[in-house]
């Protein structure tokens, strides 16, 4: 079987949709083994863990025979990440396997590489604002993320897009009316189960990771992009906060 390439165990926790998958090789010549997918409402971990043995028992695989341990790294929910690479990071230690990690935006986009369109990837990141990331193809036909990710506003992606695209995600579906009459004819379509995130997908992206040694270490942190309600709120009382040692009425 390690001829064929890294087998990798992941997991994608940063929508509501949870999904597990075993994957050998990388997006060239790899496949997806085996995989589930649940909705995680109320919880990640609770399933997690189960499904991730249940997964593995089914396949008839062993830990010592996983090669990585792919993680959605980011951007999404914040509790999800947390979640996700907690798992990921004590799995990892645990099995004395290989941290990776790669972007739920970039599966989305792999996912859209038999078209020869662009890809905008979109998240639904809440407060009226989504996650975006733009793809274009490389000379292998893969989908190659342009610039950075980012934040915005749904008018303000639209700005972004100048020609035809594939738009996929689940904050293209949250503002699916908006994007329609704004993009009109420069929003293309795609199939309703690609707007999943697919944990199957994202081990393929994993397994080229650990091919270009690009692992990530014990430190890692997911990238969460904008600050979480509580980061907020707790800069929002550093700046009203009586500074010590003032003047005594």
């Amino acid at each position: 079987m390690k001829e064929l390439g890294p087998l990798i165990l992941a997991f994608d926790t940063a929508t509501t949709v949870t999904s597990v998958a075993l994957t050998l090789g990388d997006r060239r010549c790899g496949r997806v083994l085996a995989g589930c997918t649940f909705s995680s409402q109320g919880s990640h971990s609770r399933k997690l863990l189960g499904a991730i043995t249940s997964l593995l028992q089914g396949a008839g695989v062993d830990w010592s025979q996983i090669d990585g341990i792919g993680v959605c790294s980011g951007p999404g929910s914040f509790t999800g990440l947390r979640i996700g690479m907690a798992t990921a990071k004590g799995l990892a230690f645990a099995s004395k396997t290989t941290l990776l990690g790669a972007s739920t935006l970039d599966s989305l986009a792999a996912g859209c590489e038999l078209s020869s369109s662009p890809v905008c990837a979109v998240l639904d990141a809440r407060k009226k604002e989504v996650y975006a990331a733009l793809y274009r193809r490389d000379e292998d036909a893969r989908t190659i993320r342009i610039g950075a990710i980012g934040s915005f506003s749904p008018a303000g992606l639209v700005q972004q897009i100048e020609e035809p695209t594939l738009m996929v995600g689940d904050g293209v579906l949250a503002y699916a009316d908006f994007f329609r009459r704004s993009l009109a004819e420069k929003m293309l379509p795609v199939p309703p189960l690609t707007h999943q995130p697919s944990a199957g997908l994202l081990g393929l992206l994993c397994a080229e990771k650990l091919l270009q040694n690009q692992t990530l270490g014990p430190d890692a942190v997911p990238l969460y992009v904008r600050s979480s309600d509580a980061e907020l709120n707790f800069q929002r009382q550093r700046r009203f906060a009586p500074e010590a040692g003032g003047a005594a009425g």
